[in-house]
């Protein structure tokens, strides 16, 4: 199966957690749900969540926190999850 690519909705700036504070959202070698926040893309200090968009494992960011990015470009990967039929 092919990984999955997490990719930022918009420009702007890249952070995995909330705020600097608390925690990441999520950590490479964390099982994910499609609908789990995995990051925030901050443009203009309006800050989108950002998606799995598939369920598996979070196997690696491609980006630094608050690296800027751009619309389209991939900042994690997932190996998504096989369920097996029994």
């Amino acid at each position: 199966m092919a990984r999955h690519e997490i990719v930022s909705p918009i420009p702007g700036v890249f952070y995995r957690r909330p705020d600097p504070d608390s925690d990441p959202f999520a950590a490479e070698g964390q099982l994910v749900t499609a609908a789990d926040t995995v990051c925030l893309v901050e443009v203009m200090k309006s800050f989108h969540q950002v998606a799995a968009g598939a369920a598996g494992t979070l196997i690696e960011f491609l980006v630094e926190n608050e690296d800027v990015v751009e619309a389209g470009q991939p900042v994690a990967v997932i190996e998504p999850t096989v369920i097996e039929a029994g």
